[in-house]
Parts: structure tokens; sequence; C-alpha cells
């Protein structure tokens, strides 16, 4: 838990400013709504940061999006600009071009495309502003920790906000915020499986960030399970290995 939400949330805002200064003077903050409460937390951070004006939502349907409404509800309670690029059309041109050049389109690659395409849209967006863009990642420590997101896809990004902060942690600063209750605390899920991301996971955030912060974790099964995922997705935040040729 964050001992002191005021103090951090301050701090948190006065980096933004800095990372922007440095990285993007006068540029703008791009990044994905889905209504959730990482991208909520996020945007209403950047918001407070930089001003309604240089924060740009985008909402990234993939055909029909059954909680759209909450992506809506949050770009209007925020005020950012925003605007929605739905994929649905790229995502089903490509699966089908995959299956003709003769790739194998398992449940994986189908849950893993519209994520990557999502991350396409957010640079060709942030290409297309005045000013130019810097694409702002939302995956929090808890995510990050068992690798639960995309590699190149909602795991990318230019900076990220959220990264040092649990899933509790993000709850906390989403309620200092004053942000709509629902979008808080709204049931994590990808919106691609059909699951919520603790179904999905087999095990709870509270369990997982009670592990993370203390190591502590009474069930040997699921500690064994977050070990295991910790271990074999931590090429997700590693740079990218490459060879260094002998010079001698």
């Amino acid at each position: 838990m964050i001992k002191d939400v005021e103090k951090t949330v301050n701090e948190l805002i006065e980096w933004i400013k800095q990372y922007f200064e440095k990285n993007g003077r006068g540029c703008s903050a791009v990044l994905g709504i889905s209504g959730g409460k990482d991208s909520s937390v996020t945007a209403a951070l950047l918001a407070k940061a930089l001003g309604t004006d240089r924060v740009v939502g985008v909402m990234m349907p993939d055909g029909v999006q059954s909680d759209i409404s909450d992506s809506i509800q949050l770009v209007e309670f925020l005020g950012i600009k925003n605007l929605t690029v739905n994929i649905g059309e790229t995502t089903t041109a490509l699966k089908a071009a995959l299956e003709t050049a003769g790739s194998a389109i398992t449940k994986d690659t189908k849950i893993n495309i519209p994520p990557r395409v999502r991350m396409t849209v957010l640079y060709a967006v942030a290409q297309g502003l005045e000013n130019g863009g810097r694409v702002i990642n939302t995956c929090n420590k808890s995510e990050d920790f068992i690798g639960y997101s995309t590699k190149f896809g909602d795991s990318a990004g230019d900076v990220s906000l959220l990264a040092a902060f649990t899933v509790e942690e993000v709850l906390q600063i989403g309620e200092y915020l004053g942000l709509p209750d629902n979008l808080v605390h709204k049931k994590p899920s990808d919106g691609l499986s059909g699951m919520s991301d603790e179904d999905k996971i087999g095990f709870s955030y509270a369990v997982l960030d009670k592990y993370i912060a203390t190591g502590i974790c009474e069930d040997d099964a699921i500690r064994e399970k977050i070990d295991r995922m910790h271990r074999l997705n931590l090429h997700k935040l590693e740079l990218m290995p490459h060879f260094e040729p002998s010079r001698e």
C-alpha cells in the first residue's frame, strides 16, 4: 500500500512534467482507453500534469465492444481529446492473410493480434499529431511481474507511469484522484478472451500483490505458478539481447 497517496501522486505528476519537458516539449500524450482502472488512472494523471488539451485518448474496439460506454464515460469525465479507431476490419484481414499463407491461427494468436494492432494505431495517431506525441504504456507492476501483457502490444510504449505500482496501489491512486468508482473498480479483463484477468491467471491480484510486497503466499501451488510465470515472462521486461562480436 502507498503510505502517502497525495505525496506520491504529486511526485508522479511532477515526474511526468519533467519527462515531457525533456523528451517531448509541447507534444501530446497518446494512450489507449479501455475504460478500466489502468487507462483511467493514467489518463487522469496525464491530464493533471499536461492539461486536457495535450492528452489524446484512443478508443479501439475490435468490431463491437460491449463495454465501450466505459471508455466514453472516462474521456467525457476528464474532458480529454479523443478519437475512435475500430480495428475490427484490420484484425479480420490480418487473420485471413495469415490463414491464406498457411500460418496456424491458435487461440493465443487470436488473443494477441488485437493488442499489437492497437499499439500500431497508437503510434500512427501520435505521429499524425501536429506537435507529435508520446505513446503511454498503461501496464502496472502486478501485470508486469507475471508477464500478463502482450509483447509489442500493450507492454510497449515510450514511457510507463504505473510500472512501480501494484493493482492495489493503482486502485488507491484512482480513488484519490476521484475517478468514477465503476471505472476504478471495474472487473479487470483483457476484453479478448471472454474471461476476467483473475479467472484467466488462476489467482487474485490481492494474492499476487501480497506476494510481490512480502514474498508470502500461503498456497504453495499458486506461489509456484506465480514464480513460473515471472521466470518465463521476464523477457518482456528486458532489453532485446544482442550478440557482441570480439573486436580483438
